[in-house]
């Protein structure tokens, strides 16, 4: 099966800017851990964010039919550790309606210009293609700062690898402003 190395996304999330589309939901590194993807479809519903960006690390399918629960739309990258699973992962998101795909995945929501990637060391210049919002995971840490004039986001933690630390985020993109959710 041949994988997109970087895609722009055109769909009824990201195809053009949106007026209601402000706040989105950001998780990482699911990492097949299928209480916690419930809890975190409970959190984003409760927060009612307009769309969930995942920056990959679902690791199976079984993930994505307990996202399907969200009331929100998802859309994001693959994972190194999707690599095994790639092809169920592909079949259960179209089944979906997610959209996923390998970073970079650009995208222009209320204005703003993000870029989505798994890897925080593949994320592209701000010279090379202007963005005003980073999201990433991999490294399963809190990340949100200023680098560039660009907003660097990685929720960190929510797959259960380090208990008591598990936790989301919403970001406005209006303000760029994050809000952790911790579970």
């Amino acid at each position: 099966m041949e994988h997109r190395e970087s895609v722009e996304v055109r769909s009824r999330v990201s195809s053009q800017p949106h007026p209601d589309l402000r706040r989105i939901g950001v998780v990482s590194d699911t990492h097949n851990n299928l209480p916690n993807a419930a809890r975190i479809v409970e959190l984003f519903n409760a927060a009612q964010v307009d769309c969930v960006v995942h920056t990959g690390d679902i690791t199976q399918a079984k993930t994505l039919e307990v996202l399907a629960r969200l009331e929100a739309p998802l859309i994001g990258v693959y994972g190194n550790n999707d690599v095994g699973e790639r092809d169920s992962l592909d079949v259960a998101a179209r089944r979906l309606q997610f959209e996923f795909v390998d970073g970079p995945l650009y995208l222009e929501w209320a204005g703003r210009r993000i870029v989505v990637v798994h890897d925080p060391v593949t994320l592209p210049s701000p010279a090379a293609r202007p963005h005003d919002v980073a999201l990433h995971g991999h490294d399963h840490r809190l990340t949100q700062e200023s680098r560039d004039g660009v907003l660097v986001f990685n929720p960190g933690e929510c797959a259960g690898h380090m208990p008591g630390h598990n936790a989301v985020g919403v970001l406005d993109l209006v303000r760029l402003e994050t809000e952790i959710l911790r579970f």
